[in-house]
């Protein structure tokens, strides 16, 4: 095999390395991006079941206070 070959196989396998190397980190970029969506749509559906809980027992809670404000004569 000539040097002249040699160097062209040389360079395709470089270049063929550099092409997997940046389809590899594309490709992990694309999953952290999912995976990074993923979590923001977990955390905002934790965060709004959690503020509904609050909402939910701060009415509730207002409720109760004012059937217990009735029962003592505070309120009409």
């Amino acid at each position: 095999m000539s040097a002249k070959n040699f160097q062209g196989l040389k360079e395709q396998a470089e270049g063929a390395a550099k092409d997997a190397a940046n389809t590899l980190g594309q490709a992990t970029q694309d999953a952290v991006n999912q995976i990074t969506d993923a979590s923001q749509k977990a955390i905002d559906k934790a965060s709004k079941a959690a503020q509904d809980g609050v909402e939910k027992a701060t009415g509730q809670a207002a409720e109760a206070m004012s059937g217990f404000g009735k029962k003592c004569g505070f309120k009409k």
